[in-house]
């Protein structure tokens, strides 16, 4: 082995070595003893934290996990504790992926002998057969990214399959969807460098005539296409989708007009389209507001004559406020969520007729989102980003909304109340959000959830008495609570807590 292709580790903290993915500060700092400090700056600055520093949902490698497993010909490698591994293949499975996910295991004596390193080497060298992948995805989770396995030091190539590495812990990246960026970032720079090393393929589906608007962030299937259909009158085409379904639709991805930014995380990949040149338009066509500000937007980049952009926009907006006043929402609604879409959907509720007093979303705040949010904090709406569970808690609970729209602890908290509630990702992000035909996909799903209040006062009326916590159930007598049991554990945590703060102060 050549000298820059070897590496030594240095002995992993105990942080790293078994504290969990909640042990967020040790785990960083063995990340940085380990020689990860760049990396960790870089993730610093991607996706600045807040709240979010610590897990509050499903592990961020999930994110870049899914990117990957939906694209063809691109096999996974995971390289993490086994019990995150497990659990971030079943969570995937159960989503519908339809393929294996590698994963190579370790033990203490390998990841701190540099034994791991060599094994997940071994691994992709077995895995690149071109017949099969055009790329080789392999992420660290959290223990080998603390522990500095060099995945930089893989070969960016083995018999023609790309290697694509990256590091996804939970202690750099805050949430599942900027793990998205992650990968997707990884990717666009790879393939810019194919691009300016040569010709390459193109797509599948072969290149557009006409000049393309690169769509960033995933959608409903049926937003592309009404997304390009409101360019047509332009002259203009919608682009791949990024995240790409395959690798060759990165290059047509990095050939196009503009790229709109549909979902304001993306910062990775934002960087990349900025280095290749491609101007990056916030927003999204939502709404009739966000629509006719999209579209002008859109032919500000390209130079597009103000009468063909009256012509889209004339062709779409009465459509738009027709469907809006065809299916109107009534009510009171607290919306939040962690998939970076939660803006555009409170724009499309609130032209809907709702009366939305709160937003709450996990994503950071960006140049991408300001638009959204300055037009949802001039009707009122209060917009938090990096939302933490306990903000979008105590806003349900402050208002007491007729429907809060929300992550699961947030419609368990709600449906406890009484309170009729939506699981944001399955019920509302799964929708169509664009023009004509996202203007009216919400209202019946949002008006039958509310008109079901009847029904979530019976619920709680039927359950009345049954207890709560650690009393839930049907006694024959009262629950033994043992609150001398609670007061000595209080006082173990109290005493733990003077402990950390004296050892802070040394």
């Amino acid at each position: 082995m050549s000298e820059d292709t070897t590496y030594e580790p240095d002995t992993l903290t105990e942080a790293a070595s078994g504290s969990g993915c909640h042990a967020t500060d040790e785990m960083a700092s063995a990340a940085r003893a380990a020689g990860q400090s760049e990396l960790l700056d870089q993730f610093a600055r991607d996706y600045p934290q807040g709240p979010h520093d610590k897990p509050q949902s499903m592990c961020p490698a999930f994110g870049s996990l899914r990117v990957g497993l939906r694209m063809k010909r691109v096999a996974t490698v995971l390289s993490g504790s086994a019990c995150c591994v497990y659990g971030l293949t079943f969570v995937s499975h159960f989503y519908g992926a339809r393929r294996s996910v590698g994963y190579v295991p370790f033990n203490s004596e390998t990841l701190v002998t540099g034994k791991l390193f060599e094994d997940i080497r071994e691994a992709v060298h077995e895995l690149a057969d071109p017949e099969r992948f055009d790329a080789v995805v392999v992420t660290n989770l959290c223990v080998p990214t603390a522990s500095g396995v060099p995945l930089r030091l893989l070969p960016d190539e083995i018999n023609g399959v790309r290697i694509v590495g990256i590091d996804v812990p939970g202690f750099g990246v805050p949430t599942h969807a900027e793990a998205k960026d992650v990968l997707a970032g990884a990717m666009l720079n790879y393939a810019r460098a194919e691009i300016e090393a040569g010709p390459v393929a193109a797509p599948a589906g072969g290149v557009s005539d006409l000049p393309t608007v690169t769509l960033l962030g995933e959608m409903f299937p049926a937003d592309p296409v009404m997304i390009g259909q409101m360019l047509a009158p332009m002259g203009l085409a919608a682009g791949p989708v990024v995240p790409c379904r395959e690798w060759r639709e990165l290059y047509a991805a990095l050939d196009c007009g503009a790229v709109a930014a549909l979902h304001p995380f993306y910062t990775a990949a934002v960087r990349e389209f900025q280095a290749a040149g491609r101007p990056v338009l916030g927003s999204a066509p939502v709404g009739h507001d966000g629509t006719a500000a999209w579209l002008a937007a859109i032919g500000e980049s390209f130079g597009i004559a103000a009468g063909k952009v009256a012509a889209a926009q004339n062709a779409f907006l009465p459509a738009i406020k027709g469907a809006l006043a065809a299916a109107p929402i009534k009510g009171t609604i607290t919306l939040s969520g962690y998939e970076g879409s939660e803006l555009l959907v409170a724009r499309l509720l609130i032209e809907s007729g709702a009366d939305l007093p709160y937003v709450g979303t996990a994503c950071a705040r960006s140049e991408w989102s300001e638009a959204d949010a300055e037009w949802l904090r001039a009707r009122g709406v209060r917009v938090k980003f990096r939302a933490s569970l306990e903000d979008d808690l105590s806003a349900m609970e402050g208002v007491r909304p007729d429907l809060a729209i929300g992550t699961t602890p947030v419609v368990q908290k709600a449906k406890a109340m009484g309170l009729p509630a939506l699981y944001f990702t399955n019920l509302i992000s799964a929708r169509p959000l664009m023009g004509p035909a996202g203007a009216g996909s919400l209202a019946e799903v949002v008006n039958a959830a509310i008109a079901g209040k009847d029904r979530m006062d019976r619920m709680r009326d039927f359950f009345e008495g049954v207890g709560s916590g650690d009393t839930a159930g049907i006694w024959e007598g009262s629950p033994n609570e043992r609150p001398d049991f609670r007061a000595l554990n209080q006082k173990k945590i109290d005493k733990q807590k003077r402990a950390a703060k004296a050892q802070e102060m040394i």
